[in-house]
Parts: C-alpha cells; sequence; structure tokens
C-alpha cells in the first residue's frame, strides 16, 4: 500500500509530466487557393478573388489567420445582374473586418453577421443596362426577383478562443479550429488520411441552401433570406499536419471524399508550392468532372435521393483553398 507522501509524488510526478507535453508553439495556416469559373478562363481570378461568380479571402491577424468563400448564384446573369459583386465585396469586407482586427477569434458567426449587416446598411442600386437592382448577398434559387444570391461558408482560425472568418482559433495558442457555414460550401478537416471533422450542409430542400439576401426596396418578404445566425457553427482541436480544405459547392457536387482524399495523398510537405500544386490538381480534377455527362456525381447521386433522374456532373464555379496546419512563423 502506498503511503500518502508516495502518492502524492506519484500524483505531482503525473501532473508535471502531463504538462511537459503540452505543445506550447504556435500555429498558423500555410494556404493555396485555385478554383475555375463556369464560364471563364480555367484558374483565372478576376479582380477580387473571385473565380466566375465564386470569391474568397486569405487574411492573417496577429492573433489568428482567416480564410473564407462565398459561392455567388451565376442565374442572375439573366437579369443583367453580376452575382460575383455581391459575393466579392462580402469578402472585401470580411478581409477588411480581419486585418482591422474587428472580430472575436471563437465567434466567426460574428464575422459573417458584422460583414452582412454592414453590406445591408451600405446597400446602393446597382444599374445595369436591363434593369436598376439592388447588390443582394444570397443565393436564391426559385425567385423570379431580379436579386442577387450566395451561399457561404467562412471558417475563422485565430488565437482566442476562436478565431476568423473561415476562422480558425487556433489561437495560435489554444491550437483550436472554429468555423461558421452557411448554405452548402463547406470544409473538411483531414489527418492520417481520414476525415476527421467537416460542416454539414444547410439545405431548405433539394437545391435550395439557405442563403443571406438583400433584397429590393419592398421585395424584403417575397424572397428567401435566412439570417447569418442560422450558420451552422463548431470548435475543436486542431494538430500539426492537419489539412484543411475549404470551398464551394461546385467542389463537394462533383468529387465524393474519396476522391479528394485520393488527390490529398500527394501532398507531401508543408511548403506552399506543394500545397498549391495540390489545390490545382483537385480543382481541375473537379472541373473535368463536372463536364462529363456519364459521370454520377454527389450532385447527380443527391437529384436521384429526391426522386430526379440526373446523371453526369455539375457544371458550376469551383474554389478551393487548401491549408496545412504548421507551426507559427513571423
Amino acid at each position: 500500500m502506498l503511503s500518502v507522501l508516495s502518492y502524492g509524488r506519484l500524483v505531482a510526478r503525473a501532473v508535471i509530466g502531463g504538462l511537459s507535453q503540452t505543445d506550447s508553439r504556435d500555429y498558423s495556416l500555410v494556404t493555396a487557393s485555385c478554383g475555375f469559373g463556369k464560364d471563364f478562363r480555367k484558374g483565372i481570378l478576376k479582380k477580387g478573388m473571385c473565380y466566375g461568380d465564386d470569391a474568397c479571402f486569405i487574411a492573417r491577424h496577429r492573433s489568428a489567420d482567416v480564410l473564407g468563400v462565398a459561392d455567388g448564384v451565376g442565374g442572375w446573369r439573366d437579369y443583367g445582374v453580376d452575382p460575383s459583386q455581391f459575393s466579392g465585396t462580402l469578402m472585401k469586407t470580411c478581409e477588411r473586418l480581419v486585418k482591422e482586427g474587428r472580430f472575436v477569434p471563437s465567434n466567426p458567426v460574428g464575422v459573417l453577421t458584422t460583414s452582412y449587416y454592414e453590406l445591408l446598411q451600405n446597400k446602393v442600386p446597382l444599374l445595369v443596362p436591363e434593369h436598376n437592382v439592388w447588390l443582394s448577398a444570397a443565393a436564391l434559387h426559385s425567385s423570379t426577383t431580379p436579386i442577387q444570391s450566395y451561399t457561404v461558408n467562412l471558417i475563422i482560425r485565430s488565437s482566442s478562443v476562436a478565431a476568423q472568418a473561415c476562422i480558425v482559433v487556433l489561437d495560435r495558442q489554444s491550437h483550436r479550429l472554429h468555423t461558421a457555414n452557411l448554405g452548402d460550401s463547406g470544409f473538411l478537416v483531414v489527418r492520417g488520411g481520414e476525415v476527421v471533422h467537416r460542416s454539414d450542409e444547410q439545405q431548405h430542400y433539394f437545391n435550395t441552401p439557405f442563403q443571406l439576401s438583400i433584397a429590393p426596396p419592398g421585395a424584403e418578404g417575397a424572397v428567401l433570406s435566412d439570417s447569418p445566425d442560422a450558420a451552422d457553427s463548431s470548435s475543436f482541436d486542431v494538430q500539426l499536419g492537419d489539412i484543411i480544405l475549404t470551398a464551394t459547392d461546385g467542389l463537394f457536387d462533383n468529387m465524393p471524399d474519396y476522391m479528394i482524399l485520393q488527390e490529398l495523398k500527394k501532398l507531401k510537405n508543408t511548403n506552399y508550392e506543394s500545397i498549391q500544386q495540390t489545390a490545382q490538381s483537385i480543382a481541375k480534377q473537379a472541373h473535368v468532372l463536372a463536364y462529363d455527362p456519364n459521370y454520377m456525381s454527389p450532385f447527380a447521386q443527391f437529384a436521384c435521393d429526391n426522386g430526379l433522374n440526373v446523371r453526369g456532373g455539375k457544371p458550376d464555379d469551383i474554389t478551393v483553398l487548401l491549408s496545412i496546419v504548421a507551426e507559427y512563423t513571423d
């Protein structure tokens, strides 16, 4: 039987041993982007980090790395509206808030909310040859009202208990990732070749994701619009070497997890060039599959599950942000 003194020494050693194993290093994200606009040249960024009507941003603050993607709805081009205007403006606003330090790392929904309401308060008419419409931020699939739409995935990474707009709060010190997702864009966290965390897709019904909207004057109640507070949020620990893939639905509608994991096996190290090559490989494969009429894509399978006879890929804008959790260096 152990004496009280001996037992106390063993407990003290266990506590000290546990503390000594705590990783005191700051973490960071090494991130590369790639994408394809459905109606634009492959892999070419429009001004403002936009691939077609998708948009994205990558930002860094003292305590956090922040990245996000937004999905613009191309169908509004039929009304003379450029869908990338809103998605691009939303992402630029998120980026500015992060760089100004106007965010709480553990509250990525707050970044999305502040950005959205800033745009809502400052909306101005978007003049086009055919129509005088208002700038909108939504993914509207079933209305004839000429407003602009998009869905958003935002992940925040940062150093307090929270983080960025794809915001990660890894704190750089707490090593935690905080995420917020509204709609059908999303993220995967891969460790040891397996998906260990993923976002939940938000759909009202088939092909109608959750969405933000800024309606034209007088039409506020006539269009589908979700509150940014409806975004799904999560927080969890990450480890050095974890792979975080953030993308719009153009990727996930065309590539199932097993294909994405196969491509990620090509990622050999954490240098930017390797990450960029892998991001390009993933985006390129999704782009090719999107135009394969005989391919049973995840989107086609989902359509069949909802009683529709659909086959083939889903042509769409594709945006991929590929990140690796690495030790922070100035």
